[in-house]
This record gives structure tokens, sequence and C-alpha cells, in this order.
């Protein structure tokens, strides 16, 4: 019998808003919002709201609760042990959030170099079977207790970090997700999924790069941007997704940009905010840079790319004025000149900092909406479903440029 007592009224109304489902239940059900708002569980009920009884409502809720648990699925992809493929279908719980977090229903993933690597090589130690990805966007579907900056129904997207914490449920390739609300963005309604996804792991290691105390540590980005520092910052690798938010990052922090590409992409970068590009391919490139520094003042480097590139910005800033700090998305760099400081980035780190709450709550909504800050490179789409991902990942492994491979769900 006890299973069958429901909790007190304060303690139902609680469990509902904080499952976030008020605003999904289907006509034939009495919203929780509505009963709340026009005191149907109050001992002071009107006269309309008496022809309501407490039993029926409670009935209604009961039978909502264990439809929406019977009708909520969750498939994931799942890597069953190091370097094994393909990845295996399977379902998976659909995950309830705890404190700062909220449960996304993803409509669309993209997929980044790093999630090849991982299943290829089993290079960073993961607790199997489990699944990869980092990069989500969807539709809140539950909040956990004392959320309230996002809602059910808010259309986001956000960094998955289960690659640093080891929770199943905070990966992407599957169809629910849990993410931390200081690594998600409400997205404005005229960005479509697809678009949206290519943005999360790129656009945290450039911010890691760029603002962490620990790196390179330049003034954060504002809407409308910082007004101009006087200081120029090098991208090498603009075309690349972490480029291509490094460069919009860089600008709307007031910085100029001097970045790095093939030919074919110049015009891209010029359009994210490029104020110069250079050839990376060209057997001049290293001159080219330090004479476009000359009489500036350097704000660092990021090299997206790793190898060759390392040594080159190590030279350029050895013999520019400013700051002698290159951040690189790679190791095994060269020993660096003298005064040249060399930074490795991890891109999870800024979920336990500043940088989180910085970028993707009090930065990227406005910068969104305003249209200072794009989501780039473009998706290629693979193909729908969670089937999809094994060959989602197959396609990155094969290069793209100036693009991102999504899945849509």
């Amino acid at each position: 019998m006890a299973s069958n007592i429901l909790p007190p009224t304060g303690q139902l109304s609680q469990t509902f808003l904080r499952l976030g489902i008020s605003r999904q239940i289907k006509p034939r059900f009495l919203s929780t919002s509505s009963l709340i708002s026009n005191n149907y569980l109050s001992n002071n009920n009107t006269s309309s709201s008496r022809s309501v009884s407490k039993y029926s409502t409670h009935q209604q809720l009961r039978t909502f609760t264990q439809t929406r648990s019977k009708m909520a699925t969750n498939n994931a992809a799942w890597i069953k042990a190091a370097k094994s493929r393909p990845f295996v279908v399977e379902p998976a719980p659909v995950w309830t959030p705890e404190a700062n977090e909220i449960l996304v229903k993803n409509h669309a993933v993209a997929i980044n170099p790093v999630d090849g690597s991982l299943q290829a090589a089993g290079w960073w130690p993961l607790n199997y079977p489990t699944m990869l990805g980092q990069d989500a966007a969807g539709v809140v579907a539950a909040v956990g207790p004392g959320v309230t900056s996002f809602k059910v129904g808010d259309r986001v997207v956000g960094h998955a970090v289960g690659m640093a914490t080891k929770r199943d449920q905070d990966n992407a390739f599957q169809e629910y997700t849990i993410l931390q609300t200081n690594m998600t963005t409400v997205l404005p309604d005229n960005i479509p999924f697809e678009k949206a996804a290519v943005l999360p792991l790129a656009l945290s290691t450039a911010a890691c790069a760029l603002y962490q105390d620990t790196h390179l540590h330049l003034q954060l980005p504002t809407v409308p941007a910082q007004k101009p520092t006087g200081k120029t910052f090098i991208v090498w690798g603009g075309a690349s997704a972490v480029g291509s938010n490094a460069i919009q990052l860089a600008k709307n922090s007031g910085y100029e940009v001097i970045t790095t590409a093939s030919p074919k992409n110049f015009e891209y970068t010029k359009k994210l905010g490029a104020s110069q590009v250079f050839d990376y391919a060209s057997p001049t490139v290293q001159d080219d840079l330090i004479n476009a520094l000359k009489g500036k003042t350097s704000a660092g480097a990021l090299d997206c790319i790793g190898g060759a590139p390392q040594g080159i910005l190590q030279q350029v800033l050895a013999k520019s004025e400013g700051v002698k700090g290159v951040a690189s998305t790679k190791r095994g760099w060269p020993e660096p000149p003298q005064g040249v400081v060399m930074y490795s980035i991890f891109g999870t780190t800024l979920k336990d900092n500043f940088v989180g709450k910085a970028i993707y709550n009090d930065f990227l909504p406005a910068a969104l909406k305003a249209g200072s800050f794009v989501p780039a490179p473009e998706p290629i789409i693979v193909g729908k479903g969670v089937d999809k991902f094994q060959e989602a990942v197959d396609r990155v492994n094969k290069g793209v440029s100036a693009a991102k491979i999504v899945v849509t769900l």
C-alpha cells in the first residue's frame, strides 16, 4: 500500500517542477502549473476547483508519470571495449539530472577527430562499455534540482563532458545526454540544431587557450565586442573547427586576429574576423607572420594543428614584442626559444573554472542572438539516427576541411 501513496502536496508539485514536465502534460491531464496556480491542491478550493477531486487529480498525475516513464527510451552507440568497432546500438537509461545539470533530448550531434582517435587507439582511460561524443544540440527534457536558468522545452547546445567525468550520461552519442548548466547555451530560434552542434568542443578548446588563468588569460569577449586593445593574436589553422571559434572569440575580446589557412579558405576566415590571412603552406609563412607583427604588440598565439606550426609560431613570437605564449591543441613541440612559453590545452577544463560560465552563459547566448558570433564551420549531415555514428566517425577519419560532420536524431 505504501508504494501507492503520493507525496504531500508541496513535495508533489516540487517533484513535477524538478522533472520539468509540467509544460509537457497532454491535454487530457491538468498541468501541474495550472493545478498550483488555481489552488486545486490547497485546502481552500474555490467552488470550481471542488469539481476536481483530490483523488482523481492524483490519479491523473500518477498516470502521466507512468506513461512518461514508459514512453521515454534512450538508445546509445556503445563502444564495448578499448579499440573495438563498430559501435553497438543498444538501450541506455533515461538519465536523471542532478544539481547544476539538465537532461537534453539530442536533435543533432557533431563528430570530432578525438572521437575517432579514442575508438581506434584507446589512448584515454575510459570505463568500458561506454559512449563517446562531446557536441550536442537539442531540447531540454528535464532540469536538476535548483536549476532556474533553463526550463523544459528550451532549445540548447552544450558540451558533453563524459571524457572528463567518465560518466555514461555525460556523453553525446545517444538520444538523451546530461549537460552541465555552465557548459550549455540557450539557442535563438533562427539557428538550426545541426548548425549549433558544430560549436561545443571546438569552442571550449579555443576558450581554454585564450582565457584560462593557466594559459593566455586574454580579456573575455562581450556583446557588443570589447574596445580594441591594440594587440594582435595569431591563430594557426583558422579554417579548422577550433580556429573558426578562436578567431571569433579573440575578435569579440578586442584583439586584432592574424591567421593561416589554405588560399581557398582565405575569405572564410576573413568573414569570421581575421584581418590578415597567410597561406600555411607557403615557404615564406614564418617571415610573413614576423613582418605582419612588426610595429604591433603580440597577445600570443594558438596552434590548432600541431607539428611544424608549433616551431614556426615559437620563432615568430620570439622575434615579436608583447606576449610570447603559444597554446597548442597537440603535444610534442620542440624546445622553445628563451622567453617563449608553450601551453597544452585540454578542452574540458573550463567546466571547473570561471571560463565555462563566462563563455556558455554570459557571452554566447547574446552573441548568437546578435549575430556577432556564428556557428562555424558548416555542418555536413551524414544521416539520421544513433546507428549513423560509426559512419560519421569514419567520415571524419578521412579528413574534412572548413566543415564538421553531424548526425541528426
